[in-house]
């Protein structure tokens, strides 16, 4: 937008000569204005890229040890997880290198979160697609120790979500899962997806539509890439905004939308 004003202008006031230096000046007003609007630098998205992913696979280690020792069973779907994620070979071994880190008690939970903030900590998105990828892992066994969902709300507190606001998006992700797969219990589906939703049967079609939409945006692969996200790691987030489009569909049907 900015870049055909400049032209315009440049080319009335100098002619060619100032329509092109209307077009450099107007080339750089518009990539200054799209780093405000949110576009990130390639520098510090391959920063924020790295730290989610060291942040993710420390805290994965962690998870796999917090009910006292980590298992064969969690080493291998630790495995099966990053095949699953379609990781690169690169970000593959730097994960193990890194679940291994987490496993073995190496730094404490409140540095780590701290490096994450620093980094990450001013996009909302990146701080709860975290948190959501953490949820998925501890409850991808079929299994959720308390020593686990200890270690998860300590982890989202220093995030800067409270035990309720934790709760909330916990309760969400969880019956996001329920549908995975379209596999949802025919018994609870309606009020599993109520919950997946973060509503309840009381909100209005309107509440319930703007519900939705505000999840799928949060979901949305460029957006989440935009802000930092790896992308071999957006497989998660892909299948979860399946799971909230299942769980929507099941809402709207049922209400007639």
């Amino acid at each position: 937008m900015f870049k055909l004003i400049c032209v315009v202008v440049g080319y009335l006031l100098l002619g060619w000569l100032g329509a092109f230096l209307g077009l450099i000046l107007g080339a750089i007003i518009d990539r200054i204005r799209a780093f405000g609007q949110g576009a990130l630098n390639p520098l510090h998205a391959a920063l924020r890229q790295a730290v989610f992913l060291e942040t993710v696979f420390i805290a994965m280690g962690k998870l796999a040890k917090a009910d006292g020792r980590v298992s064969e069973a969690e080493i291998a779907h630790a495995e099966v997880l990053m095949q699953k994620l379609g990781m690169t070979p690169e970000h593959r071994q730097q994960a193990i290198a890194l679940f291994k880190q987490g496993a073995s008690g190496d730094g404490d939970v409140y540095a780590i979160c701290k490096k994450f903030m620093s980094v990450c900590g001013h996009t909302h998105h990146l701080k709860e697609m975290l948190l959501v990828y953490l949820i998925v892992m501890a409850m991808a066994d079929g299994e959720y120790h308390p020593e686990e969902e200890k270690l998860l709300t300590e982890i989202a507190g220093h995030l800067g979500y409270g035990p309720e606001a934790f709760k909330r998006l916990l309760d969400m992700v969880v019956n996001q899962t329920h549908f995975a797969g379209g596999q949802a219990n025919s018994e609870t589906a309606l009020e599993d997806a109520y919950k997946a939703l973060g509503v309840s049967k009381e909100n209005s079609d309107a509440e319930v539509k703007r519900a939705y939409r505000k999840l799928m945006s949060k979901y949305h692969p460029d957006k989440l890439m935009g802000q930092g996200l790896p992308e071999d790691m957006i497989k998660v987030a892909t299948e979860q905004a399946k799971d909230i489009q299942l769980a929507y569909d099941t809402v709207s049907k049922q209400r007639g939308m």
